[in-house]
């Protein structure tokens, strides 16, 4: 029985059977390749989106379709059929990669925006826009988004998709959270919330940030500074001016690289000793708070442009009675008071800018100083 099984198995050349089963093999991939290529040939999926394409025409206008039309010139190269009229939308022209919407009423996006991912500049201002788009997502290119002074209320979550994207600014609206799917942004290096009032703090997920270098916080309402910010280790210019700040967090020198830091107008009372860890600081601005305990390392050290600028008395009690009206004052002004300090943040941004630029060359910097402000006629 056993050898009757034995001369039962087939034999045979190893290398016989190898090429047997390479030629299989070879033409079971001709096989999938020629499929490949049928399907890819095929009228279907042609068929399938054109059809998506003319149900899509039917929900735009006239001036949005012959946009989408001659985007679809220029990105294809061929000539998209018209549906039969010529009636524009009356856009801003674009030039390349860069969209620019300044003034106006629109309270939401253009619906044509979308067929333009290819966009690597974002800029609108000026508006009534409420909330960003939800195909915000899409741009996978975009490097800059400028939305100052528009009435944006909430940030999507798909603004965590802009991967490339490396200027945020969102000064000037009406944002109370910023979403923590923003820390998904790696590659952004500076990010502006200036003047939304609102503010008060950050998701910890912004210490994903490794490369942001300027942040501007001021004009809102933080009374601390956020633990994600002492987490931005490459962060060299941080500005928590207008704010309700009373102290400063005694780990502030994990910002080694920090060179300029702006605290005018707050509540502080003292500077932690922890500043003078910090070598690379060049400015300290802190105006306009009651400074009662400074590090006398901070005020002396030559390496360190120390600013306190006083404002006039006149100004001073001022200000105080119109914060003592602020409880009877009416709804109906809110919006003109906001606006009102918007203007008066941006001044003082502009005289505080030319001021440190002015002592970029001097060794020292005068330690009282009376702010004033000086105006020519030509």
């Amino acid at each position: 029985m056993g050898r009757e099984r034995m001369a039962a198995v087939p034999l045979g050349d190893v290398s016989a059977i190898r090429g047997l089963w390479e030629v299989r093999v070879k033409k079971h991939r001709q096989r999938q390749k020629k499929e490949r290529e049928r399907v890819q040939k095929s009228a279907l999926a042609r068929i399938e989106q054109q059809w998506h394409y003319r149900i899509h025409c039917k929900t735009l206008k006239a001036g949005e379709l012959n946009l989408l039309h001659r985007y679809l010139e220029r990105s294809t190269g061929t000539n998209v059929p018209h549906t039969g009229t010529d009636q524009q939308l009356e856009v801003p022209e674009q030039s390349g990669l860069r969209f620019r919407l300044e003034g106006g009423s629109l309270t939401d996006f253009p619906q044509d925006l979308q067929w333009r991912s290819y966009l690597e500049e974002v800029q609108v201002s000026r508006t009534r826009i409420r909330q960003l788009p939800d195909f915000l997502g899409r741009f996978s290119k975009l490097r800059l988004l400028q939305l100052p002074h528009n009435a944006i209320s909430q940030l999507p979550p798909q603004i965590g998709e802009l991967q490339q994207l490396q200027v945020l600014d969102l000064s000037f609206n009406r944002l109370s959270r910023i979403p923590p799917e923003l820390g998904n942004c790696e590659n952004l290096k500076r990010l502006e919330v200036t003047g939304n009032f609102c503010l008060s703090e950050l998701p910890f997920e912004l210490s994903s940030l490794k490369q942001l270098v300027h942040l501007d916080l001021s004009q809102n309402v933080f009374a601390s500074v956020p633990i994600c910010v002492l987490r931005m280790e490459r962060l060299q210019v941080l500005d928590l001016s207008w704010n309700r700040l009373t102290d400063l967090p005694q780990d502030m020198d994990r910002l080694q690289q920090l060179l300029l830091l702006l605290l005018h107008q707050n509540r502080l009372s003292y500077l932690p000793h922890c500043l003078t860890n910090v070598l690379s600081l060049k400015t300290l601005v802190v105006s306009g708070a009651p400074l009662t305990c400074v590090p006398t390392a901070l005020c002396r050290s030559p390496r360190i442009k120390f600013i306190r600028l006083y404002d006039n008395v006149s100004k001073v009690e001022k200000k105080e009675e119109e914060e003592k009206e602020v409880g009877g004052r009416r709804r109906w002004r809110q919006q003109e008071e906001q606006e009102e300090q918007q203007e008066e943040g941006s001044r003082e941004k502009e005289f505080l800018e030319a001021y440190i630029s002015s002592l970029q060359d001097r060794d020292t910097v005068p330690e009282c100083t009376t702010k004033v402000s000086i105006s020519c006629l030509l």
